[in-house]
């Protein structure tokens, strides 16, 4: 009888130490090889939208100016017909699907790369939607492309797409800037 409440105890021990590895390679998967990739890739399509993106017109430069941004000269609109992601690359799509940003009925009508705001054409950026892009250039801004990303990525695995933290920043500028033009 004791041998069976040792095996089991030392089962259940084994099963506890597992999942606290499996949790913890899990994060340093993300962290060390996905987000990196990730990275790599927002960088290089700020660097697009920075090529072939409209500069803000006067109204929209003092909005990003009210907001805070820095170099509201720099930013930049692009009109996509979907807002881009890295599909081709298997993990970065299963994670995108896994903490909601990508996958099925789940349509991106806008994102932030750097200074490049993509934006789903028939997408309409009126004041309060441009204003909640803008404050993640801000975001980006104040700190760097990676940590956001690197935040922002954790933040929805955690809390979920609408209540990560920089989400909830963001949306605040919905309602502050939600007067019309």
């Amino acid at each position: 009888m004791k041998f069976i409440k040792y095996t089991a105890l030392s089962l259940v021990g084994l099963i506890v130490i597992s999942v606290v590895i499996l949790a913890f390679s899990y994060e340093r998967i993300i962290a060390g090889v996905l987000l990196p990739q990730y990275i790599d890739w927002a960088y290089e399509t700020d660097r697009k939208g920075l090529e072939m993106g409209t500069p803000l017109n006067e109204k929209e430069l003092l909005l990003a100016a009210e907001i805070g941004i820095k170099h509201p000269e720099k930013v930049r609109i692009v009109y996509v017909d979907a807002v881009p992601f890295p599909y081709e690359n298997f993990a970065l799509k299963a994670f995108g699907e896994a903490v909601g940003l990508v996958g099925e009925g789940i349509v991106n009508n806008a994102q932030v790369f750097g200074y490049s705001i993509y934006a789903r054409k028939g997408f309409v950026l009126n004041r309060p939607k441009l204003a909640h892009e803008l404050v993640h250039v801000l975001q980006i801004e104040r700190a760097s492309l990676d940590s956001v990303v690197t935040q922002h990525f954790f933040d929805m695995a955690e809390y979920g797409y609408d209540d990560a933290p920089l989400e909830v920043e963001a949306a605040k500028a919905n309602v502050m800037y939600s007067g019309d033009w």
